[in-house]
């Protein structure tokens, strides 16, 4: 795998939703399925923490004054 520092989180995405497909067919050696899975709970950590990276950055919006407040997106129900 590439380094994952190299990755954009589109690429791991990409690179991961491949590892599920040819994991869902079933075709796949014991010792390679293996492999899969753990290249895929590597890139599925580097997407989460990308994600939590993002949200972190967003999290706090400018006022007007200049001054930070928190924010939080409120799901529907």
């Amino acid at each position: 795998m590439t380094n994952q520092e190299e990755l954009t989180f589109e690429q791991a995405m990409q690179k991961l939703e491949g590892i599920v497909n040819k994991l869902e067919e079933g075709d796949v050696p014991l010792e390679k399925a293996i492999e899969y899975y753990k290249e895929g709970m590597k890139l599925s950590k580097f997407c989460n923490d990308k994600l939590q990276s993002v949200e972190e950055e967003i999290t706090e919006v400018m006022e007007e004054n200049g001054d930070t407040e928190p924010y939080s997106v409120e799901e529907e129900e």
